[in-house]
C-alpha cells in the first residue's frame, strides 16, 4: 500500500481492493496516512545485520530481558533499580518483537503503568517509552487499553512533562490504530479535549504529536 505501488494498480485500470479484491470508487482519491507514517519516524529502522545477528545473541538479550522484568515487577526494588530496568529494556523492546511480546506476557504491563502513576518524571517518562514500544505489537493495542492506559495517558497530557506528554500522544496514535480503540479512546472523559488543549499551548514536539493522535482519532466519525 506504498502510494506508489498503489497509484500503478489504479492507473492500470483495476478497481477493486488488491487485497480484500472489495471493489473501489469509480474515481479512488489516495489519502495519505499521516499517523501510521508519524509512527515510523519515531522508530529507527532495524538494519539487515541487525536483523541476522547470531542466534546466541538473541538468547542472552532475552535472558538479559528476564532479569530487568523481575527487576521491574517486584515490590522491593528501587525507583532508581526499576528506572535503570526500564531504560534497558526499552532499548531491547524497541526493535525485538520477541522480547516485547516476551515483556507483555510476564505482567510487567501492570508495573510499567504504575510508574506512569509516579510523581518521578524520569520514571514516568521511561515507563510510558516502554508502553509505545509494547503498543508496536498489534497484539498489545487492545489488552494495553484493556489494562487501563488511557486512564494515565490522560493524566499526564494534563499535567505531564513536556516530553511524557508528547510520548503520551504517540502513544494515543499506537493504540488508535486499532479501530475498536478509537471508540474507546474517543468516549474517555477529556482524552480528546485534551488533545486539543496540549495542540493549543504545547511545544513543537507536543503539538505535532497531539495533531497526528486527533488525526488519527477522528478517522472514527463519532470523534
Amino acid at each position: 500500500f506504498d502510494r506508489v505501488s498503489i497509484q500503478q494498480w489504479i492507473d492500470s485500470g483495476n478497481r477493486t481492493c488488491p487485497i480484500t479484491k472489495l471493489p473501489l470508487s469509480e474515481n479512488p482519491s489516495l489519502i495519505p496516512n499521516h499517523a501510521l507514517r508519524s509512527l515510523i519516524s519515531n522508530f529507527a529502522h532495524v538494519s539487515p545485520k541487525e536483523s541476522s545477528r547470531p542466534r546466541t545473541q538473541q538468547e542472552h538479550s532475552q535472558s538479559q530481558s528476564q532479569a530487568l522484568i523481575s527487576t521491574l515487577v517486584s515490590r522491593s526494588s528501587s525507583n532508581a533499580s526499576k528506572l535503570e530496568s526500564l531504560s534497558r529494556l526499552v532499548r531491547l523492546t524497541k526493535r525485538d518483537s520477541l522480547i516485547r511480546r516476551k515483556v507483555t506476557e510476564s505482567g510487567a504491563v501492570r508495573a510499567a503503568l504504575d510508574c506512569v502513576d509516579s510523581c518521578n518524571q524520569v520514571l514516568q517518562e521511561k515507563s510510558l517509552s516502554l508502553l509505545l514500544n509494547l503498543s508496536l505489537e498489534d497484539d498489545n493495542k487492545v489488552g494495553l487499553v484493556a489494562d487501563g492506559v488511557i486512564r494515565r495517558i490522560v493524566a499526564v497530557l494534563r499535567v505531564g512533562s513536556p516530553d511524557c506528554k508528547a510520548i503520551a500522544a504517540t502513544l494515543l496514535t499506537s493504540l488508535a490504530v486499532v479501530e475498536v480503540n478509537k471508540a474507546t479512546i474517543g468516549s474517555y472523559p477529556d482524552a480528546i479535549s485534551a488533545l486539543v488543549y496540549l495542540l493549543r499551548v504545547g511545544n513543537d514536539r507536543e503539538r505535532k504529536e497531539s495533531a497526528t493522535a486527533l488525526y488519527a482519532l477522528c478517522s472514527f466519525p463519532d470523534n
